[in-house]
């Protein structure tokens, strides 16, 4: 595959991605209005949310597989189909069930369409402003839903990740006609193993023994498959690479503090406050929103800072912001835990997806994104579950 040489403005990468983050936590403060119309328990409602949740999870690298293959052009179009299909039974069939299969389908096309947003960013600093709006957007996203439900519907909530289909015409129109290896057969025992293997480690955290058994041999079968397959699916090369190894690792462990710190923030704030909801949610939007922006400058000047220093201070940052949650009673101390948990999570999902990419060939840029954005996804399934067991 080609290395990508077009340039498409920054912003139109970053319109590309970020509604994903609507998918994500959208609906937050919307589910119970959703369960009652439903007429479903809340409990039943969150699997909307944990649809979309294993939807981002194997789309991401089940659409760079495709993005390798069918090239940029391709892709937008498969995954364009998946959101807009997504959204319509979203929001007009009255059912649970059709609504999870419809977040499902959304999570899929979005999880396709960031990773296409990161493979055309031709620099740090676009990749760290496609983070930042992901984080950014993030933050004001359960605000931003109840007000949509509040002036439309809780249903017109779920067409807010639509809003990456805005970005579509403009981005495959400069694309490159022809940037795939489409002459390479498509890895389809590969691509089944990776499925498997991520659906897997999304349910470590709500059952761990049998979740943990299935990703035990999906491993093994995996790594027979690549010995079969060195350039399939999974490129072997990416494995045997010290950077995209310590570069993935460090992606999870940091979605992890953040997340983690994300879904304890609320209940920690409660405790140490006489705040409603309402004004604990409204606390919670300036860190998560000065993280994710600062994470832009941070991740431009990253650039110039000896490489071997950037994944000690990532995870030096992440430590320090678990450190201030465990000791922070004054509830400053929690705020400044949730803006520097957010600045590293965002930080590193831009930085180390470049410094990965840079250390591969150019035909494995598409691969090396997608697994990047794979294992920091995980944390966000890894990061909540943890949080909830030490509550």
């Amino acid at each position: 595959m080609t290395t990508a040489t077009v340039r498409v403005p920054s912003a139109w990468l970053a319109l590309l991605a970020g509604p994903m983050s609507f998918g994500i936590a959208g609906s937050a403060l919307v589910l119970p209005q959703a369960a009652a119309a439903l007429d479903v328990s809340v409990a039943s409602a969150t699997m909307i949310v944990v649809a979309f949740g294993w939807g981002i999870a194997v789309g991401t690298p089940l659409l760079a597989g495709l993005l390798s293959h069918k090239g940029t052009r391709g892709t937008l179009l498969v995954c364009g189909l998946l959101v807009a299909a997504g959204t319509l039974l979203a929001v007009t069939v009255p059912t649970l069930l059709v609504l999870v299969v419809g977040s499902a389908l959304q999570a899929l096309g979005t999880a396709g369409l960031t990773v296409v947003a990161m493979h055309l960013a031709g620099s740090a600093a676009t990749m760290g402003l496609i983070t930042a709006t992901l984080a950014s957007v993030g933050a004001v996203a359960p605000l931003a839903g109840a007000l949509v439900a509040d002036e439309l519907s809780w249903r017109a909530v779920f067409a807010l990740p639509a809003l990456s289909l805005l970005a579509i015409p403009v981005i495959a129109a400069r694309a490159q006609p022809v940037d795939s290896d489409s002459d390479r057969p498509f890895d389809t025992v590969g691509a089944i193993l990776v499925v498997a293997l991520v659906t897997a480690c999304t349910a470590v955290p709500h059952q761990p023994l049998p979740a943990s058994a299935v990703v035990v041999g999906a491993v093994l079968l995996l790594g027979m498959h690549l010995r079969r397959r060195p350039s399939g699916f999974l490129p072997a090369i990416l494995v045997r690479t010290g950077q995209f190894r310590t570069s993935a690792a460090l992606s999870f462990a940091l979605a992890v503090v953040n997340f983690g710190i994300l879904y304890a923030a609320p209940r920690l704030l409660a405790d140490r406050s006489v705040w409603t909801t309402g004004e604990v949610g409204t606390v919670m939007v300036v860190p998560y929103l000065v993280g994710g922006l600062g994470s832009w400058v941070l991740a431009t000047a990253a650039a110039k800072v000896a490489p071997r220093l950037v994944p000690g201070c990532l995870a030096g940052a992440g430590l320090l912001a678990v450190c201030l949650v465990v000791l922070g009673t004054p509830i400053p101390l929690l705020i400044i835990a949730m803006a520097l948990g957010s600045l590293a999570a965002a930080t590193g999902q831009a930085v180390l997806t470049v410094r990965a990419t840079d250390a591969v060939p150019s035909r494995y840029r598409a691969a090396t994104v997608g697994l990047i954005n794979l294992c920091y996804l995980l944390g966000v399934a890894f990061g909540p579950a943890i949080a909830a067991l030490t509550g």
